[in-house]
C-alpha cells in the first residue's frame, strides 16, 4: 500500500505539473488518462487497447487528443525536461542518440526506407534524435526531433498532408541534434558532460559547438576518423595502433545488467580516447574528447560508457511506456504522443530514483549501532555478559 500511494503520488504531482499545458478540463482528463494507460498492463499500447483501459468506449478521444485538440507538445516538452532534471540532479551527461520506428506505407510523417539500428538493417520506418540526461541517481529522455528525409522536405504538398509546417525545412540528423544541445542548455539543463555514438562524434560541427558551449565531451569516431598534429595527420586506429603495451589501463566504464563493463582504456594527450575488449583485444572502439586539464582517463571512459543509459531508455520506453506503439501518421501526432511516452518513462525514471534514495536511507539505519549487546567478546570467545535489570519500584498498598 506504500508503494501504490507513491506511485499515486508523484503520478498526482505531476499531472498537477503539467495542467497548464491543458487548457480545457476534457483535455486534462484525456492526457491523465492516456498517460496511465502508457503505464499500464495493456499488452499493446494502441489507441484501442488504451482506450479499453481506460474504460472509453472508443479510442475517438485520444484520437483527438493527439491530432486535433489545442496544446503544446513542445511546452509539454519543456515540463519533463525541468521535471528530469530536478529528479535526477545536477552535473549529469547529456546522450545524443537515435532511434527508428518500423512502420508500413508510406503516409506517416518522415517515413521512407532508411537505416535503423531498432531493425539493424535498411527498413521502411521513421527516425527520431533524442536527448538523455542521466546522472548517479537514473537517466531518463528529456528532447526529441523527428528526422525529415529529403524525399519529405522536397515534397510540400506531401508536407502539408501530414501537417508537417511550412517552416519545417530539411535538416541532417546532427543538425538536428545540435538544435537539442542549445536548447536544453539555454533551458538550463545542468550537464557538465555530453557523449555520441560515431554518427554524432564524426561531425566536426556537433563537436565545435560542444566547445563553444564549454561543455566537456567524450564522443565515439570510425576508426577512419583523421587526427591532424604538429607531427602530421594520422587516422585515430593507426595512432591507437602505435600505443606501447602499458599505456592500456583495465578500468570500469560503469555497470550493466552483468555487473561491471570492464575494458582495456588508453588515452592520448586527454583527447583520444580507445576502448578495447579484454576477450578479443583486436575490438576496439576509438573516441575523442574535450575535456579540462586535470581529468583522468577513468573519467572519460566513465563518461564514454554512460552513452549506453539512452539505449536503456528507448528499451524502457517502447517496452514499458509504449513509445514505439502510437498509430499516428501526422507531425503533430507524432510529436504529441512521443512527448506523453517520455513523460511517462520520465515518472518512471523519477519513482526508481526515489526509491534507490530510500533504500541506501534504509541501509544506513540499519547499519548504526544499537545499544550495547549483550555479548562480549574475550579471548577469541563470545559470552553473555550478566545483565543487571534496572529496581522496578512496586507501590505499596498503603500508598
Amino acid at each position: 500500500m506504500t508503494e501504490v500511494g507513491c506511485w499515486g503520488g508523484e503520478l498526482e504531482s505531476v499531472f498537477a505539473r503539467v495542467a497548464g499545458r491543458f487548457a480545457r478540463a476534457d483535455l486534462r482528463w484525456r492526457m491523465r488518462d492516456y498517460v496511465r494507460g502508457l503505464l499500464g498492463r495493456a499488452t499493446r499500447k494502441n489507441g484501442w487497447q488504451l482506450a479499453e483501459w481506460a474504460g472509453h468506449r472508443t479510442p475517438d478521444g485520444f484520437q483527438r487528443l493527439l491530432n486535433s485538440s489545442v496544446w503544446d507538445a513542445d511546452a509539454l516538452r519543456d515540463d519533463v525536461r525541468d521535471y528530469v532534471a530536478e529528479r535526477l540532479g545536477p552535473g549529469g551527461v547529456l546522450i545524443l542518440d537515435d532511434t527508428g520506428f518500423v512502420k508500413k506505407g508510406t503516409t506517416s510523417a518522415g517515413v521512407g526506407r532508411q537505416y535503423t539500428g531498432t531493425s539493424g538493417k535498411i527498413d521502411n520506418c521513421q527516425i527520431g534524435v533524442f536527448a538523455a540526461y542521466a546522472t548517479g541517481s537514473g537517466r531518463a529522455l528529456v528532447d526529441r526531433e523527428l528526422y525529415l528525409p529529403k524525399s519529405w522536405t522536397a515534397d510540400r504538398d506531401r508536407c502539408r498532408a501530414a501537417k508537417i509546417p511550412d517552416e519545417r525545412g530539411f535538416a541532417t540528423e546532427g543538425e538536428l541534434a545540435r538544435d537539442i544541445v542549445r536548447r536544453c542548455l539555454a533551458a538550463g539543463l545542468s550537464a557538465a558532460w555530453v557523449t555520441a555514438d560515431e554518427a554524432y562524434g564524426q561531425d566536426w560541427n556537433f563537436r565545435r559547438l560542444l566547445e563553444q558551449l564549454g561543455l566537456g565531451y567524450v564522443v565515439a569516431v570510425p576508426k577512419s576518423q583523421q587526427i591532424k598534429s604538429l607531427a602530421g595527420i594520422w587516422r585515430i586506429d593507426e595512432l591507437i595502433d602505435e600505443a606501447p603495451a602499458d599505456a592500456w589501463q583495465r578500468l570500469s566504464c560503469g555497470d550493466g545488467a552483468k555487473g561491471p563493463r570492464v575494458y582495456h582504456w588508453a588515452a592520448h594527450h586527454r583527447w583520444v580516447l580507445a576502448r578495447r575488449s579484454l576477450s578479443d583485444p583486436g575490438e576496439i572502439a576509438y573516441y575523442l574528447a574535450h575535456a579540462h586539464v586535470g581529468i583522468e582517463i577513468d573519467e572519460l571512459a566513465r563518461i564514454a560508457g554512460s552513452r549506453w543509459a539512452i539505449e536503456e531508455c528507448f528499451q524502457a520506453a517502447k517496452n514499458e511506456c509504449g513509445l514505439d506503439e502510437y498509430e499516428v501518421r501526422r507531425y503533430p501526432g507524432w510529436y504529441r504522443h512521443i512527448t506523453l511516452a517520455m513523460l511517462a518513462h520520465a515518472v518512471l525514471a523519477a519513482l526508481a530514483a526515489q526509491a534507490a534514495v530510500e533504500a541506501v536511507k534504509g541501509a544506513a539505519e540499519m547499519d548504526q549501532p544499537s545499544s550495547r549487546s549483550p555479548w562480549q567478546r574475550s579471548a577469541g570467545s563470545w559470552t553473555l555478559s550478566c545483565l543487571i535489570p534496572e529496581p522496578t519500584t512496586i507501590p505499596s498498598p498503603t500508598h
